[in-house]
């Protein structure tokens, strides 16, 4: 299985935004450095965590992005279909009788991954790592 660049991008951001004070928001330059990729790139990649109601853009001097959901509710399943979307990963164009017999195992294989995912939390990393 294989993830865009931009669910690597949204985990490793909302791991920095994680890490973070809570009160504190990190801007898009800093972000971007970190994982050296384009601000503009990221933006994007930002603005489709914001429309899933993760984080939020603060305006001002010290604006930039912050979490707008608690952290110890954000999974790696939450992330990863705010970018890559809840579509199957593998959509089978040949049916054998009532359905693709194929497409019952992989659709069997995504719920469980779906099911592990679910239950990682993000936060567990950071309490991992002190």
């Amino acid at each position: 299985m294989k993830f865009t660049k931009a669910t690597n991008y949204a985990l490793h951001t909302m791991l920095a935004l994680i890490e973070a004070s809570s009160d504190k928001s990190i801007g898009v330059q800093q972000l971007a450095e970190s994982q050296r990729v384009s601000p503009t790139y990221l933006s994007k990649v930002l603005s489709r965590l914001v429309k899933a109601g993760m984080i939020q853009s603060v305006s001002g001097v010290n604006g930039g992005y912050q979490l707008s959901c608690k952290k110890n509710d954000i999974t790696f399943l939450d992330i990863i279909q705010a970018i890559e979307g809840s579509a199957s990963l593998f959509v089978c164009d040949f049916v054998h009788g009532e359905e693709c017999l194929i497409q019952a195992v992989m659709k069997e294989a995504e719920e469980e991954m779906g099911s592990h995912l679910k239950i990682i939390k993000l936060v567990d990393l950071v309490r991992n790592q002190t």
